[in-house]
């Protein structure tokens, strides 16, 4: 099983959906999609816990060069 890690390459802000998608293997897109909807959804919560999560997280010790 693969460890979770915030994405280095796949990143608009901290990385985190990027490392969601890759530890789910799905696009990353339905994964920043969800983010959105769940942060209207719970009122500012999922944010909260998307900056905490990115302090607690370690960045992909395995860099891919393309």
């Amino acid at each position: 099983m693969s460890k979770f890690y915030r994405s280095s390459t796949n990143k608009w802000v901290t990385g985190i959906c990027g490392g969601i998608a890759q530890y789910l293997n799905v696009n990353v897109t339905l994964v920043r999609i969800a983010m959105v909807l769940a942060a209207f959804c719970s009122f500012g919560t999922t944010l909260l816990l998307y900056f905490i999560a990115s302090m607690l997280t370690p960045k992909d010790p395995f860099i891919q060069y393309q």
